[in-house]
């Protein structure tokens, strides 16, 4: 068993917790599920792990979302 084990995925999941206070009342749990995947799928795209999208590359991250969204530059 590692110890520290519990501290890993607690870090991990910070920001999530973090934005959620705000939120608390949601009226839906379908609502809560939903806005839970958006929060975690732009923290996958902000640490680099979708592929082509680096970590660093603010500009290459900007481009996913609009090609994702279909948003014109």
């Amino acid at each position: 068993m590692v110890k520290y084990l519990n501290n890993i995925v607690e870090q991990s999941h910070r920001s999530i917790k973090r934005l959620t206070k705000p939120g608390l009342g949601f009226g839906f749990f379908n609502t809560a599920r939903l806005t839970f995947r958006g929060f975690e799928a732009m923290n996958m795209i902000r640490k680099g792990q979708i592929q082509r999208v680096d970590k660093g590359d603010v500009i290459g991250q900007i481009s996913f979302l609009h090609q994702i969204f279909g948003v014109a530059s």
